[in-house]
């Protein structure tokens, strides 16, 4: 079986993260993105990498990741944006199987829980050509919405941000497709949601699953944030062993086994602390991303903010509202961070006030 990944292109969504690792590869929750999607626990052995964005730069990355999913990864490289549709006529000769299996469709940005062995099974019951995971929302005129028959899930129509209350179910980016589906799309920038499925749909061949469990876009630092929590949070309902317990803790948390936390220090709720961290004494995380290699030091406080790899926070300094530290960031000590977002291999010896891009 096979899948393919809609990576995107410049990825400046989540800058300055994404200017050292593709996106796929940036951590989430203690790993990167591409591997919460666990393609290889339900039969997938070949992911194709949907890019328009250094491709050379995402295969060096990725060959160390081979090894260690046994899965083949490849990069399909557009010459310009083609869309949410156009990659996947560029792909096309990657994506066909000589067995007519039907792919996957991932979104790089998405985190959930991946129902996806259940939608291999919801695909084949239906018969139909393709198969969509739609999510509630509380507020569906933000969204465009998914109609479909509640009872066997087949898709009827797509409303366009609704001022009348018509569903509150929208495109989750996570597809199924049989390989007919490809004939559908020409190679040109294509939007999948707006000229593909409408099709499909008003052939009754497109049904909808609904996703089980949270979701989010966390293609955005504060979503990335808020992804954070919502993951946590299921792993306290499916899998709290993974979670870090002790006087020092509060709420819900994941330290990796190689990390050294001092004394007397607070954590959480909702943070996540990388391999090879080291936290020493009196320092307060809450709502924060503490990514590979970080040292933070005495009585730093850091909160609703993300810490790239091998960055450093100095002594009694605060760094908070969605402070975003690239790869290698040197926090002196006794410095503030109002919303900074640094790019790597900076050094701040002065507080940065208020929100802006330190270059």
């Amino acid at each position: 079986m096979k899948a393919l990944i809609l990576v995107g292109g410049f990825r400046t969504r989540l800058r300055p993260l994404t200017l050292c690792y593709p996106k796929p590869l940036v951590d989430f929750a203690n790993k990167p993105m591409i591997l919460h999607q666990a393609l290889k626990a339900i039969g997938v052995s070949e992911v194709v990498l949907a890019i328009n964005y250094q491709p050379e730069v995402m295969l060096n990355f990725l060959k160390d990741f081979e090894k260690k999913l046994a899965i083949k990864i490849t990069c399909s490289q557009e010459i310009e944006p083609l869309g949410t549709a156009g990659p996947l006529a560029l792909a096309r000769d990657k994506l066909l199987a000589d067995s007519g299996e039907p792919f996957f469709v991932l979104n790089s940005d998405v985190i959930s829980e991946y129902p996806l062995k259940e939608m291999i099974a919801f695909h084949k019951s239906h018969g139909g050509e393709a198969s969509i995971m739609v999510t509630k929302v509380d507020e569906p005129s933000k969204y465009g919405v998914v109609v479909m028959e509640q009872s066997t899930g087949k898709v009827e129509k797509f409303v366009e941000k609704p001022k009348l209350f018509v569903g509150n179910k929208i495109n989750a980016g996570i597809y199924l497709l049989n390989p007919s589906v490809l004939d559908r799309i020409e190679l040109r920038p294509t939007s999948i949601e707006k000229e593909v499925f409408p099709k499909i749909a008003a052939e009754n061949k497109l049904y909808a699953m609904v996703l089980p469990g949270f979701w989010m876009d966390i293609g955005q630092p504060r979503d990335y944030i808020t992804g954070l929590r919502l993951y946590l949070d299921s792993l306290r309902k499916n899998s709290p062993s993974k979670l870090a317990n002790g006087p020092h803790i509060v709420g819900n948390v994941i330290v990796d086994e190689t990390a050294k936390i001092g004394e007397g220090c607070l954590i959480g709720p909702d943070v996540a602390i990388g391999p090879g961290c080291v936290v020493e004494s009196g320092v307060r995380l809450s709502r924060c991303t503490v990514m590979r290699g970080v040292r933070i030091k005495k009585h730093a406080c850091i909160s609703s903010s993300i810490i790239g790899w091998h960055s450093t926070v100095g002594q009694w300094a605060r760094v908070e509202n969605m402070t975003i530290l690239g790869e290698d960031v040197h926090v002196c000590d006794e410095i503030y961070s109002n919303g900074g977002v640094v790019l790597p291999h900076k050094e701040i010896k002065a507080s940065i006030l208020k929100p802006e891009i330190v270059l």
